[in-house]
């Protein structure tokens, strides 16, 4: 027996890689969280397969998964908390090499928490046909070997040996499945064939989710009488993001501190969590709330925990609220509102944060350095983006037409910046290689006192501006030290530059925005009527008004760049389509021939649809010998110059 036998007759796969994760809970407590995790991925791949809700992110990793907004709105917070334990403390079992080990009544909570995970998925997609007057129970006798602890651990090792050579057993059959489905997907005899059995699998598709709904409707109407441990969830979470972040429960975190002064009848009051410095010192308060309880209810109660500690202490603390769903920083000396953060800060982080209460420089006083810019549009954007962080504002968008120094702008930036002690650690943020090693190498060259990290060929060096790709940083973030700590904590970075900061960007890469409590600085060649609301909304700027802009027409006007000129390529097929009944008879017969699929051959086709429909070989030929003809040539003439072939598609661009 196991207690998650109850997904057995519907959930077979679901159920067993639970039972994995039991059965070696008094073997190795670090094994079993990884294969917790692992279970828990199973199911979140299985919500976002099934139930019609549900979008795949871009990047499917699960972090990303997690956090997906429609993904939080869909999971219940008292639910979405156990996943995202399980999944952090599975990332410390799989990536920590010091994996902090858990005592057996530890593992068992965690297990504890899976099994409660899918009671509530399986009430909710299981058969609405099912007996749920009774409640299932979690039985901690049912964990296998529970009273033969001494003989498990004398095997121990070879168990840990069976156990991954299943995995990789099981890794090496799934993938053996996927290449076999692609095989027999590639030898389809025909595209007619190919697209038939797409069609079939999305019916398949569509029919599974549309029974899964009736399910969940089904299920909906029947009372749900489980307990499933709210507040020691939401405990475990916030132990958890402490840890995380490097704090230690009970030495540089106290739980339940006495305060005095407290505006009630006796005086007194009792702090959640307090972090202290080395010194005994509190960095922060944490006032954790229910996790069905909005967290802002907290704001004014870790305030006044605040003001206590202040009292006492002669150091005021950082805020921090949250109900382990939802948390809020606020560093109410420096004035801003209070924010969502992912995580808490680093002790390090923190002592930065109180220490730069005693610097509030005026940004607009520090001199910027003309040996970086020295155009009046570039100074102007730099004052602007100033002037939005001396304001408070957390983050402003820069739209200037290609060519026009945006880089330039970011370094003479974050030189301000860092004399002024604002930022002490940047990332600049692209979607190309060539475009990540272009700004780091522009950084090196102009700003000659700091000490720089190219991500893309060593994550491991510290420094004190970091270039990435938005790609790689997504995987950086869920990335573990060797201690369990996170490598990139929610506070590591002061300013984040955005490069090419578009809708694209926001939608594939936004979860990094939110994770990294920092300023932010996006920088855009897209002309600001063309900017997606979405993007302005993720700089908290009006859409259409940027923090400041410097158009192409202006570019030109101004000398600092040379307008494009349009040439006409008489090729009459591109500008005005075929017509059947303009062609010579030789043409009609060759248009006669071809393949026209099910359709009847047309009796035009316009100008638009040439190159998305009719891939004419004669029509490129033409325009490329144009191209070599009257193209811009170097060296001499003997050479074609910089150049670009725009295409319609991946198709079109192999086709010529």
């Amino acid at each position: 027996m196991s207690n998650f036998q109850f997904l057995e007759p519907e959930f077979k796969s679901l159920a067993t890689t639970a039972k994995e994760a039991e059965k070696l809970v008094y073997i190795s407590p670090q094994f079993a969280l990884a294969a917790a995790r692992t279970s828990l991925e199973n199911l979140v791949l299985w919500l976002y397969q099934y139930d019609k809700k549900l979008t795949q992110p871009y990047d499917a990793s699960l972090h990303n998964l997690l956090n997906d907004i429609k993904f939080k709105d869909l999971i219940p917070p008292y639910i979405w908390d156990k996943m995202d334990n399980i999944r952090m403390v599975g990332n410390s079992a799989v990536h920590g090499k010091k994996f902090k080990q858990l005592t057996t009544e530890e593992t068992v909570r965690h297990i504890q928490h899976l099994f409660l995970m899918y009671v509530w998925f399986e009430r909710n997609y299981g058969s609405p046909s099912k007996d749920r007057s009774q409640s299932i129970i979690f039985n901690p006798k049912l964990i296998p070997n529970a009273d033969n602890t001494q003989q498990i651990t004398a095997n121990k090792e070879q168990l840990q040996k069976e156990t991954e050579a299943k995995e990789k057993q099981f890794a090496e059959q799934h993938k053996a499945l996927r290449e076999r489905e692609q095989k027999l997907f590639e030898l389809s005899a025909s595209l007619e064939e190919r697209e038939k059995l797409l069609a079939n699998i999305d019916a398949e598709l569509a029919q599974k989710r549309a029974d899964v709904e009736q399910a969940k409707i089904a299920n909906s109407k029947i009372e749900d009488h489980t307990d499933y441990k709210e507040d020691e969830t939401r405990k475990l979470k916030i132990d958890l993001m402490l840890e995380e972040a490097g704090w230690e429960i009970g030495t540089t975190v106290r739980e339940e501190v006495a305060v005095t002064s407290m505006p009630s009848p006796s005086g007194k009051g009792a702090v959640d969590y307090v972090l202290y410095d080395a010194n005994g010192l509190p960095l922060a308060v944490v006032e954790a709330k229910r996790t069905s309880t909005d967290p802002d209810i907290g704001q004014q109660q870790a305030k006044l925990y605040a003001d206590c500690l202040e009292q006492q202490t002669g150091q005021r603390p950082v805020i921090f609220y949250t109900n382990g769903y939802k948390a809020r920083i606020w560093n109410d000396v420096q004035g801003g509102p209070p924010r969502l953060v992912h995580g808490f800060y680093t002790q390090t982080e923190l002592k930065r944060l109180i220490e730069r209460r005693k610097n509030n420089p005026d940004l607009g006083s520090f001199p910027i350095n003309a040996e970086i810019v020295e155009r009046y549009y570039q100074t102007r954007a730099i004052k602007a983006m100033l002037a939005a962080y001396q304001r408070k504002e957390r983050a402003g968008l820069l739209i200037m037409a290609t060519g026009t120094g945006k880089t330039r702008t970011a370094i003479a930036l974050v030189d301000v910046l860092m004399k002024a002690n604002v930022v002490q650690k940047a990332l600049f943020l692209a979607d190309r290689t060539s475009l990540v090693n272009q700004a780091h190498n522009a950084f090196k060259a102009n700003l000659k006192d700091a000490s720089f990290v190219n991500l893309l060929e060593d994550k491991n060096q510290v420094g004190r501006v970091y270039f990435s790709t938005y790609q790689t940083m997504m995987g950086l973030i869920d990335e573990m030290n060797a201690d369990g700590t996170r490598k990139f904590g929610t506070g590591m970075f002061d300013l984040i530059i955005i490069d090419e900061a578009h809708r694209s960007v926001y939608q594939k890469f936004g979860e990094i925005f939110k994770y990294f409590d920092s300023l932010l600085v996006g920088l855009t060649a897209t002309p600001r009527d063309e900017v997606d609301r979405d993007t302005y909304a993720l700089f908290g700027l009006e859409s259409g008004v940027p923090t400041d802009y410097y158009d192409l027409d202006q570019a030109i006007a101004d000398g600092y760049l040379v307008p494009p000129k349009a040439y006409s390529v008489p090729l009459k097929f591109m500008r005005e389509g075929v017509k059947y009944d303009e062609l010579s008879e030789e043409e009609k017969q060759h248009w006669d021939s071809l393949n026209w699929g099910d359709e009847d051959a047309p009796e035009e086709v316009s100008a638009s649809k040439i190159n998305k429909e009719l891939f004419n070989t004669g029509t490129i030929d033409l325009m490329l010998k144009h191209l070599m003809e009257n193209g811009i040539k170097t060296e001499g003439g003997d050479r074609l110059g910089k150049t670009i072939i725009f295409a319609v598609n991946q198709k079109h661009a192999q086709f010529i």
